[in-house]
């Protein structure tokens, strides 16, 4: 079996992501549905409002406050 390269969004054979595509987010710029998605909740009208004035409220501090 050929095996992906660590490159691919996809997690290896037993579901674990390997090291080189986990990423915090720290280093870049997030969306509203990156809010949503990190939330938990569902991407659908209501929640991308919700998260769009979470945004606009506290900025960073918004993704900040869902993460460990």
């Amino acid at each position: 079996m050929k095996e992906e390269p660590e490159t691919t969004s996809r997690p290896r054979q037993g579901g674990v992501s390997p090291d080189a595509i986990l990423h915090s987010g720290a280093e870049g710029e997030f969306t509203a549905e990156d809010l949503v998605l990190a939330s938990g909740r569902d991407v659908n009208p209501k929640n991308m409002a919700w998260a769009e004035r979470r945004l606009a409220e506290k900025g960073r501090a918004a993704l900040d406050e869902l993460l460990p």
